[in-house]
């Protein structure tokens, strides 16, 4: 039985999220660091949060059907490196012995956390491109019935989605950040284009990784229906709260709970009875 503490602590964690990632992304740094706090093992609260998030994404994308309708080629094209290296990755997380992923969890909430941090000046860059884009043609953003990635660069554009999808499978907090500054690289200026892709291809990544989680027994069930309930009442209802507060000060929350928590498991490590092998089995909802 979940205790009410813990309960009410994930649900929030979970709305906060799902408001977050409607208004500017890194919810999971919130759902992740919540998990570990009630207990969670790290391999599976990595698991139920990914699953957890999961509907939120999908309620994301109705905003963007303009453009997915538009853009079918582009989807098609990276969204088959996006569910290969989604399964690889998930797999890759799998074999990975518990220990050794509760070593490198400190070093990829840094990670996530610098990916977010540069998250607002990678938007103002691509606002001054497309900004620059609209006064050179006359026309507002990029044609969407021009592809500005030639048929040669598509090669490379697939096999870096490819490499953001292994991550994003593995772990996944800060893959919309490398996808929008790969896309950004490649040439496309129309934010609410790259956005639309940026969300399908999380979608891919994401949804091949829970599928994995879920088959493997990753996933704390009641926790992780619990949290998508929270995670989706956010995303609906949470917003105007989030805005409320200002996108900024949001940030500096998110930021200020990535760095404590990578600070406080490289000072505390991990002690907790982590047996090595491809699958831990659910921890129950208490503190140690």
């Amino acid at each position: 039985m979940m205790d009410w503490r813990h309960a009410l602590v994930l649900f929030g964690a979970a709305a906060i999220a799902g408001a977050v990632n409607s208004v500017a992304g890194g919810g999971t740094l919130l759902t992740f660091p919540a998990l570990l706090w009630v207990g969670q093992l790290e391999k599976i609260a990595n698991a139920t949060s990914t699953v957890a998030l999961w509907p939120g994404q999908l309620s994301s994308l109705l905003g963007y059907r303009k453009e997915i309708g538009e853009n079918r080629d582009a989807i098609v094209r990276l969204a088959i490196p996006s569910l290969l290296g989604g399964i690889v990755g998930a797999q890759l997380l799998l074999r990975t012995p518990p220990r050794v992923f509760a070593n490198l969890v400190p070093y990829l909430i840094l990670m996530a956390t610098l990916l977010f941090m540069a998250q607002e000046p990678l938007a103002r860059w691509q606002r001054s491109r497309s900004d620059k884009a609209d006064t050179g043609s006359g026309v507002r953003g990029e044609d969407h019935n021009r592809d500005p990635v030639s048929a040669a660069g598509w090669a490379g554009v697939m096999a870096f989605q490819f490499c953001v999808a292994i991550y994003g499978g593995y772990f996944g907090a800060g893959i919309g950040i490398l996808m929008l500054a790969a896309l950004g690289l490649m040439g496309f200026t129309n934010i609410h284009r790259m956005n639309g892709l940026k969300n399908m291809n999380g979608l891919c990544i994401n949804a091949v990784a829970a599928i994995t989680f879920i088959a493997n027994g990753l996933v704390q069930w009641p926790v992780a229906l619990w949290m998508a309930l929270g995670a989706i009442f956010g995303g609906y209802s949470g917003t105007g709260i989030a805005r409320r507060i200002g996108q900024k000060n949001v940030r500096r929350i998110i930021i200020l709970i990535g760095f404590s928590l990578t600070l406080s498991l490289l000072i505390k490590k991990p002690h907790r009875d982590l047996r090595p092998g491809p699958q831990t089995p659910p921890a129950p909802l208490q503190r140690r």
